[in-house]
């Protein structure tokens, strides 16, 4: 998967995240860091497993978990 956006500074080390797309939308993690692959990025999620997801299907989470697009 590639993205014409890149990651850049768009999240920081310990922000609280959301996966805002993708087949497990609506669950909820800290920001580790970008992979090697910048497109992606390791979460710890609150089950403390950590996993790799796509950059572009995070979102900051600001309280309230994002719904389906309309």
């Amino acid at each position: 998967m590639t993205s014409a956006q890149p990651a850049g500074d768009r999240f920081r080390e310990g922000d609280e995240v959301v996966l805002a797309k993708g087949s497990y939308q609506g669950t909820l993690g800290v920001f580790l860091h970008l992979k090697e692959d910048t497109n992606w990025a390791d979460i710890r999620e609150r089950n403390r497993d950590i996993r790799s997801h796509p950059v572009i299907w995070l979102a900051h989470y600001t309280g309230a978990i994002p719904g389906p697009e309309m």
